[in-house]
C-alpha cells in the first residue's frame, strides 16, 4: 500500500462521503502530503500502515520547531487525525496512531471588524469615475450587505439573484444553498453594475451568468479580491488586518449589535453549527465589557 494512492481514496472520501469544500479538502490532503514527504525522506519511505504514534509525534515535533503558528499546526493534526480514522473506517489499518494525539491550546479568535465609518471611508476611496471603479464598489456592498465568503462571491450567478424578492441564492460550503436576503439599497447597485458597467465589458461565453468578471470576461480570483481590498484599505488609511472576509465578520457583527437574532445570523451566514457563530456574542461581550470601563461611575477616577 503506497502513499498515494491512499491519499487519492482519501480525497474521494472527503469530496464524495463527507462533503468537504474544495478548499477545505486541498488543505487536508496538502497536510498529508507533507506527512507523506516527511515518511519517505526521514522514516525510510514507512507506509500508512506501518508509520506509528510516535513517528506522528516526532512529526509534529518538527513542524513546531520550524514557527509554524499554533493554528496551522491544530490543523495538521486535525488533517492526520482525519486520514486515519479513515484507514480504520476503510479496514486498511487496525489500530489508529493519531487517536492520541494532542493539538496546541488555541484560544479564542476574535475576528477584526470594521466599523460602519471605516466600511464608508474605504468605499468613497473608490474612483468611481471608471468601469473597475463601479465594479469595485458593487463588490465592496455586496460582501459587506450580504455577508458572503469570497468563494461565494466570486461564484455567484446573476441568475440566483431575485431583484423581485429580494434575495440571493448563494452556494455555500458543502455545496449547502441558502438564500441570503438582498436589501433594496444594495439590489438598485447590483442592477446599474449590471447594466451600465458589466454589459460594456467583455464576456467570456463560459461564463456569462457570473455576475463579478475580469478584464478578460472571466470570474475573477479569491486573490484579486483580496489585493483590491487591501489597496483600498491602505488609502482610506484603515489601520486593521483586512480581508475579504472582515466584511463578512463586520456583516454579523453590526446585525447582533443592531437586535439580530443569533439563529438569524447563523442562517444568513450559512454555519451547520450555532456554536460557529457564537463567536460574535463574545465580540459583544467585548464591546459591553468597555462601555462598562469607560462610562460606569464607578470605574470614574
Amino acid at each position: 500500500m503506497n502513499w498515494s494512492e491512499k491519499i487519492s481514496d482519501f480525497s474521494n472520501y472527503l469530496k464524495f462521503e463527507k462533503n468537504f469544500s474544495d478548499n477545505t479538502l486541498d488543505a487536508y490532503v496538502r497536510d498529508i502530503k507533507k506527512l507523506q514527504e516527511y515518511a519517505m525522506t526521514e522514516l525510510e519511505g514507512i507506509s500508512p500502515l506501518e508509520i506509528s504514534f510516535e513517528n506522528l509525534q516526532e512529526f509534529i515535533y518538527q513542524l513546531s520547531k520550524k514557527k509554524i503558528s499554533e493554528r496551522s499546526q491544530a490543523r495538521w493534526i486535525s488533517s492526520i487525525k482525519a486520514f486515519f480514522k479513515y484507514l480504520v473506517e476503510d479496514e486498511i489499518r487496525e489500530d489508529n496512531p493519531a487517536t492520541l494525539l494532542e493539538g496546541p491550546k488555541l484560544g479564542l479568535c476574535l475576528p477584526d471588524t470594521l466599523s460602519i465609518e471605516d466600511i464608508e471611508r474605504i468605499i468613497k476611496c473608490i474612483d468611481l469615475s471608471n468601469d473597475l471603479g463601479q465594479r469595485n464598489r458593487c463588490i465592496l456592498e455586496v460582501l459587506y450587505a450580504c455577508g458572503l465568503r469570497v468563494s461565494e462571491l466570486i461564484d455567484l450567478k446573476i441568475s440566483n439573484i431575485n431583484f423581485k424578492e429580494h434575495y440571493l441564492k448563494v452556494e455555500g460550503k458543502g455545496g449547502k444553498v441558502r438564500l441570503v436576503p438582498l436589501a433594496e439599497y444594495t439590489s438598485e447597485i447590483i442592477l446599474s453594475y449590471i447594466s451600465d458597467t458589466r454589459a460594456k465589458g467583455k464576456i467570456n461565453k463560459k461564463y456569462e451568468d457570473i455576475l463579478f468578471l475580469n478584464s478578460r470576461g472571466a470570474n475573477m480570483s479569491r486573490v484579486i479580491v483580496f489585493l483590491i481590498i487591501k489597496e483600498l484599505t491602505d488609502r482610506a488609511g484603515v489601520n486593521k488586518n483586512i480581508s475579504p472576509h472582515t466584511f463578512r465578520h463586520s456583516f454579523a457583527t453590526h446585525l447582533l449589535q443592531n437586535g439580530a437574532d443569533l439563529r438569524y445570523i447563523q442562517e444568513m451566514l450559512g454555519h451547520s453549527s450555532i456554536t460557529t457563530t457564537e463567536i460574535y456574542t463574545h465580540l459583544k461581550t467585548e464591546e459591553l465589557r468597555d462601555v462598562i470601563l469607560n462610562y460606569h461611575p464607578r470605574n470614574q477616577a
